[in-house]
């Protein structure tokens, strides 16, 4: 390339590019000392690996939802290490690539099965922003006047700090508190949903079913964070009657990575579909009568509506669980 530019070096050619009075051979610094010389990758792995071994390796007690985890060998090698699930097309051609196209309406429908709801999305980005769009959702849905969101005080706190700012942009008022003690039928013309966990914050497992059935009374949205995990041993959200219920997959065999992010699984009931959030993937016919995976519902229009879009929030992350593209 330098024989065709007619360049003697690379150097001799940052010159002739870069103008005079901007270019500094001495700009390239750190803390005052030249950047040293670059080297191979072969290079590089060798000194990584010796960096890597400087690495602790410690319990977490952290909580709220996160946890070690390990993948089944199995889901390993025939779902992650299987290219059958993605393709090397851009996900903005998102018709083409069928491939992951089909392991996001698979995500969909494990997510669906295993929360009782009938649609999910795929996907947003992590439990705290799925459950500001829960409120979002509410709020879009109800008709109360001034209209108030209620969170119960087990939740875990970084869920409830991006709900509150987001309520505090949205005009909603927050009000926390004991689910078993709060008086809804008292508030119900103002709160447009309730945000319940389980298991919550303390770990404790719950059965919300007659509270729900409540809320559904009074026209108060349900929504449940909750496990993925648990849901396999538990009763779903679906089986107590919720409206929405969103919680993180990083349960799902995805490491803790130095803190995320993870994706989210969004899920509710199909009556007001087009005010989910994200996308959503569908099955239809070609002129040919063939099967096709398309993007069935993408309601989020942000560079349209603005604040009033359904989500600025999705992510593909989802295709951790079937390929190691992010």
């Amino acid at each position: 390339m330098l024989k065709v530019v007619k360049a003697s070096s690379l150097e001799a050619l940052i010159k002739e590019v870069i103008p005079k009075d901007v270019y500094d051979p001495k700009a390239l610094s750190y803390k005052g000392k030249e950047i040293p010389e670059g080297i191979t990758e072969n290079q590089f792995m060798d000194y990584f690996s010796i960096l890597m071994k400087k690495n602790k390796k410690y319990k977490s007690y952290i909580g709220l939802g996160y946890a070690g985890t390990i993948i089944p060998p199995v889901i390993q090698r025939n779902v992650f290490e299987n290219p059958v699930w993605y393709t090397s097309y851009t996900p903005y051609q998102a018709e083409i690539s069928q491939g992951r196209l089909e392991g996001l309406l698979n995500y969909q429908t494990m997510i669906s099965e295993m929360t009782g709801l009938e649609i999910s999305n795929a996907s947003l980005l992590d439990d705290a922003t799925a459950g500001a769009e829960a409120l979002h959702f509410c709020y879009n849905i109800s008709n109360k006047e001034k209209p108030m969101f209620f969170i119960s005080d087990n939740v875990f706190p970084h869920i409830k700090e991006v709900i509150k700012t987001k309520a505090k942009f949205q005009g909603l008022d927050i009000v926390e508190g004991n689910p078993n003690e709060f008086d809804f039928e008292k508030n119900a013309k103002q709160l447009c949903g309730a945000l319940l966990q389980t298991p919550d914050n303390y770990g404790l497992f719950k059965d919300y079913s007659p509270l729900i059935k409540r809320l559904n009374e009074l026209e108060i949205g349900s929504v449940v964070c909750t496990d993925l995990l648990s849901l396999a041993l538990f009763k779903t959200p679906g089986e107590m009657g919720a409206d929405i219920t969103f919680g993180s997959c990083q349960r799902f065999g995805v490491p803790q990575g130095y803190g995320g992010p993870y994706s989210a699984f969004f899920s509710a009931k199909d009556t007001h579909i087009r005010k989910m959030p994200g996308r959503i993937c569908g099955i239809s016919l070609d002129r040919f009568k063939d099967k096709g995976v398309r993007l069935a519902v993408t309601t989020r229009e942000q560079h349209i509506r603005r604040e009033k879009a359904t989500s600025n929030i999705c992510t593909g992350r989802v295709l951790l669980f079937f390929s190691h593209l992010p």
